[in-house]
C-alpha cells in the first residue's frame, strides 16, 4: 500500500507508551529492561528510511530483538542474583512482553496501516488473557492475546492483526491469539469454560480503551452473574482431571505447573475468587473471611517458592518446560543456592522443600473449598448428596455438611489425646475431617509432648489407626499432612517429604512408607489374592499384625542419613517399638524386621536361588517360619510400594521360590537342599515328560550334563535343551547353533535358550547379540556339557521391563544369528546405541565390586553394583572371558539408573577365586571396562 507523507504522523518518539508497568516492585529498573526513548527514537530514524511496508516491518523486528535480548539478559542477571525473588521476576518479563507487544501495536497500527478518519467499525483494542493477563509470565510463558473489535472484522483490522503478529512471532514469541467480537466472546464463554476462564484474566494493553471497559463490564452482567457455581464445579473436575493425569505430588518428577500442590491449583484458588468476589488480589481474600493472615502467608510464600522453580526451569532448558525431570532438578537447586548436607545431596534437600510446599497448597485448597462450602457456593459433598444421613457421631464431634468436625475447640483441647481420638472417629464413621477441626489440630501440635506420648490410650488409639478399622491409609496420610504423625512419632520428621533422588523410587519416604501400609491393608481386605497368593495365605493363616504395621511404619525411618538405613533403623525401632506399646519380644521382632528388611528382596533378586548355600544361609538368618512369613510379607509390601510399575512376576516368582524352599529346609532340615536329591527329582520329571524318547536318547540327554544344571533350570527349560540338543546332534555340523526364544509369562520375561558347541567368551558374544536387540538381561545360566556343548539360557525383557511380543520373536532370533557368526560384531555396532539417557546423568551412581567365596559351595560370586546401561553386561561379561573367567551363570538386578550383576564364577582350571591378588586384579579390568564405557556412552 501508499503510505502517507511521514511528515503527516507524529513521530514515534513523541507518542508515550501505552502500557504502564505493572503494580509491584519489578526485579529490576524498568529503564534497563525497556528503553522506550531509545527504542521509540531508533524507529523513527529507521522509519524515514524505509521505503515499504516490508523494510519497515524488517526494521521494527531488527530494533525490538536487540531491545528484547538486552531485557532478557538483565532480568536473567538480575534473577541469578536473587533466584528465590519469582513474584518481581514474573511481573518484570510482563513489563517486557507488554512493551514489545504495545511497540509492535502501534507500529502496525500508525505506521504500516495508517487510518487519518477511522469509522465506528474500525476499531480495535489488544487485550493480553490468561497467565499473561494476570500480569505472571515465567521466562518462555505463552504470550496469549485477543484482538477485539466492535463488529465484525473489517480489512484495516485485519491487515493492523496480521502485521502485529508477524513483529512477534519474528521475535520468537510464543503467541496465542484470538480475534473476536464482544458478541462471540459471551457466546464463545458461555460454551467453553477453557476460554470463560481465561478471559476472566482480560487486561487491556492498547488500543480502544472503552471498547476493553465494554468487554469488561458485559462479561460479569451477561456471563459471569449467577453462573458462580456452574464455574466452581468446573474447574473442581477441570482439577481432578489434571491430577489424575499428572500423578500425585508425592511422585518424584512433578509437573510445576500442572502437577498436585502445583501453580495450576493456586491459581484456580485465584480464578474461583476472581470469578465469584472480583477480587483483584488474592490478599483481598482475607477480609472476605476466605484465607486467614496465615493461611495468606503460606499462599505466597508456596507460589513464591513455586514461579521460582517454573522459572529457573525455563532459564535452564530455554523453553517452556514445566516437567521437573532428575538432570533439572540438579540445575535448578543449583540455581537456587541449595547445598549439600551429611548424608543427603542438595538436590534431595531442595526436593523436600519442594514436596512440602505442595503439601501445604493442598492444605489451602481444602481451606478454601470447604469455606465457600459454608457460603454456598459450591455444590454438597457427593456422599452427603447421595444419603442425605448424618452418621452417629460421638459427644464432643459434629457433622457440618457431611464432615467431622469439633463442637466446642476449648473444652476438646482439654484433654491433648482427643488430637488423636479425632482420626479414629474419622476411620469409624467413615467421614472426612471438617478444614476446622484440621485447623485446630495443627495450631495445637505443641500439646503433643513426651507426656502424650506415653499416654497408654494415645499409644492405643495409634496403633488401633492401623490396626482396627481396615483403612489405614486415610488416616496415616492425614495425620502425616497436617503434622500429628512426626508430632507423636518425632523420628519420623526427618523423612516427610523427604526424596530419593533416584529413578527407582517414586515416591517420597513417607509417602512410600504409606503406600506400603496400603499394600499390607489391601492384602488383609482380600483385595490382592490373585496378584499376590503367597502373601494372602500367610496372612490369612495369622500373623502378628500389631508387628507387621509397627515394623512397615518403622522400616525406613533412618532414610537421608549417612549411616546404613537399615542399622539405624533398627537401633531407632528398639526406642519406638516400646513407646508405641508392643512388648519385648514383639519389640525384638520389629527391630529384627526392620534390621533386615532388604535382606529377603537382596537374596532373590541378587542370588542364584538354586545354589543350596543361599537357601541355607538364608534359612539360617531367619531361622523360624514366623520370621520368613512375616519378612515375606514385608518384602512384597515394600517392593510394591516403591511405585506403580514395580512389582511384577519375575520378582514374585523368585520371592515364592525363596520363601518355599527356605520354609522346607526349616521344617525338614537343611539336608533337603543338597543337590544330589534336586538332581535325582529333575531327571525324574524329564524322563516322565519326554516319555515317547528311545530309553538309549533319555540316558544320554540325562547322563550329559553336570549336577549344577539339574537344580538351576525348570522342567520346560531341560525339555526345551533336550530338543535342541538332539536336534544339533542330527544336523551334522559341528558349527551348528539353536537359538529359540519364547514368552515365559510366569516371569514377565522372554526366555531366549542357546545350544551350540562350547568355545571361549561364547557368554559375551550372547550378552553382546541381546544387548544390540534392545534386551535388558534379569536372568542367565550358562552349564557345559561332558560331550562339549554350551547350554545358555537368558531372562529378556524389552526397554519397557515387559517379555517381547511374540511378532518380534522371528526378527530378533534372525539378528542375534548373525551376530553370533561374526557377520554383526556387537562391540562396534554398540558404540552408537550404548548411551546414557540425558534425564539420567544427573545420578551419582558410585560403582562397588565385592568377592564372595562363602554364599556358593563351588562358585567364587563377584558382584558388581553399578550405574545400569544398555552395554554394561557385554563390557563386564567381555573382560571377565578376556580373563579366562568362566561364568556358570549371571543374576541381574535393575534398581532404576542402578544396577546389581552378579556372577557364579571359576577359573580356567575349575577353582574359586581365592587369591586376593586375582581378585584386585580382575576388579581393576572390571572397572577400566566400566570407565571406559560410562564415557563412551556420556559422549
Amino acid at each position: 500500500m501508499t503510505l502517507p507523507h511521514k511528515a503527516s504522523l507524529a513521530p514515534v518518539s513523541d507518542r508515550p507508551n501505552q502500557i504502564a508497568p505493572p503494580s509491584g516492585p519489578l526485579i529490576c529498573p524498568a529503564e534497563d529492561i525497556f528503553d522506550s526513548a531509545s527504542v521509540n527514537a531508533q524507529l523513527s530514524g529507521a522509519f524515514e528510511n524505509s521505503a515499504d511496508n516490508a523494510a519497515m516491518r524488517a526494521e521494527t523486528v531488527r530494533i525490538l530483538r536487540n531491545a528484547q535480548k538486552t531485557g532478557r539478559k538483565t532480568i536473567a542477571d538480575a534473577f541469578d542474583a536473587r533466584p528465590f525473588d519469582a513474584r518481581p521476576l514474573t511481573r518484570t518479563y510482563t513489563y517486557l512482553t507488554d512493551q514489545l507487544v504495545g511497540t509492535a501495536m502501534r507500529v502496525a497500527s500508525e505506521w504500516l496501516h495508517p487510518l487519518a478518519t477511522p469509522t465506528q467499525g474500525e476499531r480495535i483494542a489488544v487485550l493480553a488473557v490468561g497467565g499473561y493477563g494476570r500480569g505472571e509470565m515465567a521466562p518462555s510463558s505463552d504470550v496469549d492475546l485477543l484482538f477485539l473489535t466492535p463488529y465484525k472484522i473489517t480489512a484495516w483490522a485485519e491487515s493492523v492483526i496480521e502485521s502485529m503478529l508477524y513483529i512477534l512471532w519474528d521475535l520468537r514469541l510464543k503467541v496465542g491469539h484470538a480475534s473476536r467480537t464482544i458478541k462471540d466472546c459471551l457466546r464463545l464463554g458461555a460454551e467453553d469454560f477453557t476460554i470463560r476462564t481465561a478471559m476472566l484474566e482480560h487486561r487491556y494493553l492498547a488500543g480502544d480503551k472503552l471498547l476493553a471497559e465494554e468487554l469488561d463490564q458485559r462479561l460479569k452482567s451477561d456471563l459471569f452473574e449467577g453462573t458462580e457455581r456452574e464455574f466452581i464445579e468446573a474447574k473442581l473436575q477441570e482439577r481432578d482431571a489434571r491430577h489424575h493425569k499428572q500423578g500425585e505430588r508425592y511422585m518424584v518428577e512433578p509437573n510445576v505447573k500442572e502437577g498436585k500442590g502445583g501453580l495450576r491449583d493456586l491459581q484456580s484458588l485465584y480464578w474461583i475468587a476472581k470469578y465469584i468476589y472480583g477480587v483483584q488480589d488474592v490478599a483481598e481474600l482475607v477480609p472476605l473471611g476466605l484465607f486467614t493472615p496465615e493461611e495468606f502467608k503460606t499462599f505466597v510464600e508456596a507460589e513464591e517458592f513455586l514461579w521460582a522453580v517454573r522459572s529457573h526451569l525455563h532459564l535452564v532448558t530455554g523453553r517452556a518446560t514445566e516437567q521437573l525431570t532428575f538432570d533439572m532438578q540438579v540445575e535448578v537447586a543449583a540455581r537456587m543456592g541449595y547445598k549439600d548436607r551429611a548424608g543427603r545431596r542438595a538436590v534431595e534437600v531442595f526436593m523436600q522443600r519442594y514436596f512440602r510446599e505442595a503439601t501445604r497448597v493442598g492444605e489451602l485448597t481444602r481451606i478454601f473449598l470447604t469455606k465457600l462450602e459454608a457460603s454456598h457456593m459450591k455444590g454438597a459433598p457427593l456422599l452427603e448428596r447421595i444419603f442425605r444421613r448424618r452418621p452417629r457421631v460421638k459427644p464432643g464431634y459434629r457433622v457440618v455438611r457431611g464432615r467431622l468436625d469439633v463442637v466446642d475447640p476449648d473444652r476438646f483441647l482439654s484433654d491433648k489425646v482427643n488430637l488423636l481420638r479425632l482420626f479414629e472417629e474419622g476411620l469409624r464413621t467413615g467421614m472426612l475431617i471438617h478444614p476446622d477441626a484440621m485447623l485446630l489440630v495443627t495450631a495445637n501440635l505443641s500439646l503433643i509432648d513426651d507426656d502424650m506420648r506415653n499416654n497408654k490410650e494415645a499409644r492405643r488409639i495409634f496403633l488401633d489407626l492401623m490396626l482396627k478399622h481396615g483403612n489405614p491409609e486415610r488416616a496415616l496420610r492425614r495425620m502425616n499432612e497436617l503434622g500429628v504423625l512426626s508430632a507423636f512419632l518425632p523420628e519420623f520428621e526427618h523423612i516427610v517429604a523427604m526424596m530419593q533422588f533416584n529413578m527407582y523410587h517414586s515416591y517420597t519416604v513417607d509417602e512410600h512408607t504409606i503406600q506400603c501400609i496400603v499394600n499390607l491393608a489391601q492384602i488383609e481386605r482380600g483385595e490382592l489374592i490373585e496378584a499376590l497368593p503367597l502373601a494372602s495365605s500367610i496372612l490369612e493363616g495369622g500373623v502378628n499384625r500389631k508387628v507387621l504395621y509397627v515394623a512397615l511404619l518403622l522400616h525406613d525411618i533412618a532414610k537421608g542419613r549417612p549411616e546404613d538405613h537399615s542399622i539405624l533403623g533398627a537401633q531407632i525401632a528398639r526406642k519406638v517399638a516400646p513407646r508405641l506399646g508392643l512388648n519385648k519380644s514383639d519389640s525384638e521382632t520389629v527391630e529384627w524386621l526392620v534390621r533386615y528388611h532388604l535382606l529377603m528382596s537382596d537374596m532373590a533378586q541378587k542370588r542364584d536361588i538354586s545354589d543350596p548355600r543361599t537357601v541355607r544361609d538364608f534359612a539360617k538368618a531367619v531361622q523360624t517360619v514366623k520370621r520368613l512369613d512375616l519378612l515375606t510379607v514385608l518384602t512384597v509390601c515394600d517392593i510394591r510400594g516403591v511405585g506403580p510399575n514395580t512389582w511384577n512376576n519375575w520378582k514374585a516368582t523368585l520371592l515364592r521360590a525363596l520363601h518355599a524352599e527356605t520354609k522346607r529346609a526349616l521344617e525338614t532340615g537343611m539336608e533337603d537342599l543338597n543337590r544330589a536329591n534336586r538332581g535325582a527329582e529333575a531327571k525324574k520329571a524329564l524322563r516322565t515328560a519326554l516319555e515317547n524318547w528311545s530309553k538309549t536318547d533319555l540316558k544320554a540327554e540325562t547322563g550329559r550334563h553336570y549336577a549344577p544344571y539339574w537344580q538351576g533350570l525348570n522342567l520346560s527349560t531341560h525339555i526345551e535343551f533336550a530338543e535342541m540338543l538332539r536336534a544339533l546332534e542330527h544336523s551334522g555340523d559341528p558349527g551348528a547353533m539353536e537359538v529359540r526364544l519364547h514368552p515365559d509369562e510366569d516371569r514377565d520375561a522372554t526366555r531366549a535358550c542357546f545350544a551350540m558347541g562350547d568355545h571361549p567368551g561364547i557368554f559375551a558374544r550372547i550378552a553382546g547379540a541381546l544387548a544390540l536387540v534392545g534386551a535388558n538381561v534379569v536372568d542367565a545360566r550358562s552349564y557345559t556339557t561332558q560331550d562339549g556343548y554350551v547350554t545358555d539360557a537368558f531372562w529378556i525383557q524389552d526397554a519397557e521391563g515387559h517379555p517381547f511380543e511374540a511378532s518380534r520373536l522371528p526378527r530378533l532370533t534372525q539378528m542375534i544369528h548373525k551376530t553370533l557368526k561374526g557377520e554383526v560384531v556387537a562391540r562396534d555396532a554398540l558404540k552408537s546405541r550404548d548411551k546414557i539417557k540425558k534425564r539420567e546423568r544427573a545420578f551419582n551412581v558410585p560403582t562397588h565390586i565385592t568377592f564372595d567365596n562363602d554364599g556358593s559351595e563351588i562358585y567364587t560370586i563377584i558382584e558388581v553394583d553399578t550405574r545400569d546401561r544398555p552395554g554394561l553386561l557385554y563390557d563386564l561379561t567381555r573382560t571377565l572371558a578376556a580373563a579366562n573367567v568362566y561364568i556358570a551363570n549371571a543374576v541381574i538386578a535393575t534398581y532404576g539408573e542402578q544396577v546389581v550383576d552378579t556372577f557364579y564364577v571359576k577359573d580356567m582350571f575349575g577353582l574359586k577365586y581365592y587369591s586376593e591378588s586375582k581378585q584386585r586384579s580382575l576388579e581393576t579390568k572390571l572397572r577400566t571396562a566400566i570407565t571406559e564405557g560410562a564415557k563412551r556412552a556420556a559422549s
